[in-house]
Parts: C-alpha cells; structure tokens; sequence
C-alpha cells in the first residue's frame, strides 16, 4: 500500500468520489433564429425600411417558437409577425407570416418562400 492510501482521509475522498450529486434539470431550451434565417429576415426588413413601409422591429424567443416582429412605429402594435415553430415543421411547415389583425397570410417549409408575401410586386414606369 502506498503512503496516500494509508492516510485516514483517503478512504473518505475515494467514497466521497463515487457519489454523484443530483443535477437541477436544465433550463428549458429556447427556439431561436439560426444566422442564414436573420440574414433573410434582415435583408427583406432593410428594403422595406429603405422604402419607409417598417421602422422597427423586435425578436421575441420562447420554449416552443421564435418571433420577430415588425413595426410601423414603436408603439403601435406589430404589422407582422414572422414565427418559427418547430413543432409545426413536419405537418405544416416552421414558418408563418402573420397580419396585424391576426390572419395567417403565409405557412410553409421554406423561409424564402414564406417571406415573399411580404415583399411588393415590381411596378412598371414608362416614361
């Protein structure tokens, strides 16, 4: 036996070593935008902003979607609101563009896809 293991407080920090204390179970996860979906999201929220159609926005993340949110002015209630809800992905697709008074203007797989109701149609000026 080595000199470490004779000493009375081995024995203590071996048994000690074996019990596992119990973890707090983790916080819930939250469901967030990824990079490529905000550069959509941004890009589609610069031009309309450029136009001056949108002045601000706000991103709101929960445990079940993500939601970002857009506005005429800061105080008004939001002109759209873009959700990602993951628990939707497989039946009716993640995402969904959704009016100010409440009508779901667009759902599917593809954000791309979804954001392109909200983009204006090109006018044609003969001059």
């Amino acid at each position: 036996m080595s000199e470490a293991e004779n000493t009375p407080g081995a024995s203590a920090s071996r048994s000690a070593a074996a019990v596992v204390p119990l973890r707090s179970p983790s916080p819930p996860q939250q469901v967030a935008f990824d990079r490529h979906e905000l550069r959509e999201l941004f890009s589609v929220y610069g031009r309309m902003v450029a136009c001056g159609e949108w002045r601000d926005y706000a991103l709101d993340f929960t445990k079940d979607r993500a939601v970002f949110s857009v506005f005429r002015r800061s105080h008004e209630y939001p002109l759209y609101r873009i959700e990602k809800t993951p628990k939707l992905a497989r039946r009716q697709g993640a995402y969904s563009v959704t009016g100010a008074a409440g009508q779901v203007l667009k759902r599917g797989h593809e954000l791309a896809r979804v954001l392109a109701v909200l983009e204006k149609p090109v006018k044609l000026v003969v001059g």
